[in-house]
């Protein structure tokens, strides 16, 4: 698969798990935003702004997914690929603010020694909660794997806490005529997991964002086609990768003769580079050295 069907694959992906996450959410966030006002409980009021949440986590991604699609201009060499980690991170943002404000209600609450009376209307909702974002969250992770769209997996785990706080809620539910404290404290318990979905989401976008370490396995296959394309040791050394979603860019050093030509060492480099891009379909740049220079940090 070309690289440019990757990213079709992408914004397909993007375009198809967004537009359903929104239908969906919008619908949910009505019903709980209703039974939250019937009881009024904060733990089932915070579920629901949860779930409107996704709603516009999912208008990120699928805003995203559209400027991801621009190909690259003078202002913007490498693409813009990278709009689909920054939605990401607006996503992670989103949940973190959300969870904070959650809390504060929570804790208000508890303070206030305030309790929640929940009926059937509440049970139903929450069953049929879980029930629907449990999917949801499935479905977006197929999406995530297939097509390789960390902004839709990203959309996966909102949904996934989504489930996991409406379970928390209903497990409250059931113990609430017991301890007034429950609602509360229920709360606080899906604000946890809200921060917690912040983290997850957050952790592997910034980690492409500062930059990564090319696999071993990768190293090693480029060191072995090096050996095969030249009498020469070209000892490749000094790997750096950048990831810019749409496509990668690699630089490294390789060693030559002092003796060669620049055209002759240009030639090496130029045909390393074309195998590097036929096979990965990554965009290489080599640095020449010649076979006794030592670097300060070697």
């Amino acid at each position: 698969m070309t690289e440019l069907d990757k990213n079709n694959d992408k914004t397909k992906a993007a375009y198809k798990e967004g537009t359903w996450s929104i239908i969906v959410n919008t619908s949910l966030f009505g019903l709980k935003f209703w039974a939250g006002i019937a009881t009024g409980s904060v733990a089932l009021m915070a579920d629901a702004w949860h779930t409107l949440s996704d709603s516009i986590s999912s208008i990120i991604v699928i805003i995203a997914a559209a400027l991801t699609k621009r190909k690259p201009d003078r202002s913007h060499p490498f693409g813009h690929g990278r709009w689909e980690q920054i939605a990401s991170l607006l996503i992670g943002v989103l949940l973190a603010i959300i969870a904070y404000e959650f809390l504060t209600d929570a804790i208000n609450k508890l303070q206030d020694k305030q309790p929640t009376s929940f009926g059937p209307i509440a049970i139903a909702v929450t069953i049929v909660s879980i029930i629907v974002k449990e999917g949801m969250a499935q479905y977006a992770f197929q999406l995530g794997r297939k097509s390789g769209n960390v902004s839709v997996k990203a959309d996966g785990w909102h949904h996934r806490t989504d489930a996991l706080s409406s379970a928390v809620v209903l497990a409250g539910i059931l113990f609430a005529n017991r301890f007034w404290w429950i609602d509360g404290a229920l709360g606080i318990a899906i604000s946890i997991l809200l921060f917690y979905a912040t983290y997850e989401i957050t952790k592997e976008t910034i980690t492409k964002i500062l930059g990564e370490t090319p696999s071993q396995e990768l190293i090693d296959e480029i060191t072995l086609k090096a050996k095969g394309i030249c009498q020469y040791e070209l000892q490749p050394h000094h790997f750096h990768i950048h990831n810019y979603v749409t496509h990668q860019e690699l630089t490294f050093h390789i060693r030559l003769d002092g003796a060669l030509s620049i055209s002759e060492g240009h030639a090496i480099a130029t045909q390393l580079e074309e195998i590097i891009r036929n096979d990965y379909g990554i965009e290489a740049t080599i640095h020449v050295e010649p076979l006794d220079y030592k670097h300060t940090s070697d």
